[in-house]
């Protein structure tokens, strides 16, 4: 019989472990709009940091330069969508559906391209341990929460200090508030001098950078192991995207929403598990059909996007000028 105590235990790490990608992409994106840019293209840009990240991370065995890799391949898109967005006006919505096309059609290129020399995570021992978990002392000897919390790999370390860095950024810094600025009103916020193009790239790009860990982080927990008809990424993107709007444009927020979705992503592993260690309460679970359990996270994200679609403007974190192109010359 199962131990209910070490079930539940390996479902809350589980939990953290196997979802805050979702966090980077939704911390990612949050940057993005509130530059007032709607970037559909999260699958894509995460996508694209995963496979580069990897790759330059296993070529120099070393986690940083995975990261470091993996920010800039990823904020290039970011890069490319302000070109098209910002300088050429282009329409916001077509081009992150393109930036999505493209950056799944680049990783599976490359991948496949390498084929048989495509490098095993394990051959980058340095690689592959700095993925390894990270006890914090005396936290991580809290019965259940300590292992599912401060037991796990630096990158979920990472994933959460840099959305409590991007909320300091947003409402505590001058250049936080002016980007707000830009996504509210930026004809106003160009008016007392603020350089709406220059912010708009640089936060294109570094938001997009963000989403870039995620994907790496997605590559890292999946072994490395490449795979001609998926992606490691698995419609996280699209995910995270209506996770900006649970969270209600709010990083922080974000932490907790990744883990909501990811307590029914998870779920489907672990169903019939929580069934044989909770018979009472929990004994239903098993006689759910699998599928079910597959669809939930994007049910939910359904759900969320029909909400939102009629919850009123008021208290919403929602830019004001999310997803319209700024003309100066209309100002």
């Amino acid at each position: 019989m199962n131990d209910p105590l070490n079930v539940m235990t390996l479902f809350l790490f589980n939990i953290v472990l196997m979802n805050i990608p979702l966090l980077y992409g939704t911390v990612g994106e949050i940057v993005v709009e509130k530059a007032g840019s709607l970037d559909l293209g999260v699958e894509g840009t995460m996508a694209v940091g995963a496979i580069f990240g990897y790759l330059a991370g296993c070529m120099a065995d070393s986690l940083i330069v995975g990261l470091l890799a993996a920010f800039l391949a990823a904020g290039l898109c970011g890069g490319l969508f302000a070109l098209l967005t910002v300088s050429f006006q282009a329409n916001q919505n077509v081009t992150g559906l393109t930036i999505t096309t493209f950056g799944l059609g680049l990783y599976f290129f490359v991948g496949k391209g390498i084929g048989e020399d495509w490098p095993a995570l394990a051959s980058a021992p340095a690689l592959a341990g700095g993925f390894a978990p990270v006890e914090i002392p005396l936290l991580s000897r809290i019965p259940v929460a300590g292992k599912a919390l401060f037991s796990q790999n630096p990158l979920v370390y990472l994933g959460i200090v840099t959305a409590a860095l991007v909320w300091w950024y947003l409402n505590c810094t001058k250049a936080g508030l002016r980007l707000r600025a830009v996504g509210e009103d930026p004809a106003a916020a160009d008016s007392v001098g603020v350089d709406i193009v220059r912010y708009k790239y640089v936060h294109l790009i570094a938001g997009s950078g963000i989403m870039g860990l995620g994907g790496f982080y997605m590559a890292l927990n999946m072994s490395g192991s490449f795979e001609g008809s998926n992606c490691w990424i698995n419609g996280f993107g699209w995910i995270a995207i209506a996770l900006v709007i649970f969270a209600n444009w709010d990083p922080l927020l974000a932490i907790l929403g990744a883990m909501v979705f990811g307590f029914f992503n998870t779920l489907q592993i672990y169903a019939g598990a929580l069934a044989g260690a909770f018979p009472e309460p929990l004994g239903w679970l098993s006689s759910v059909p699998p599928q079910l359990y597959k669809a939930l996270p994007f049910l939910i994200t359904a759900i969320v996007l029909v909400a939102s679609s009629v919850r009123k403007r008021e208290g919403s974190g929602q830019p004001a000028a999310l997803g319209l192109n700024y003309f100066r010359e209309e100002r």
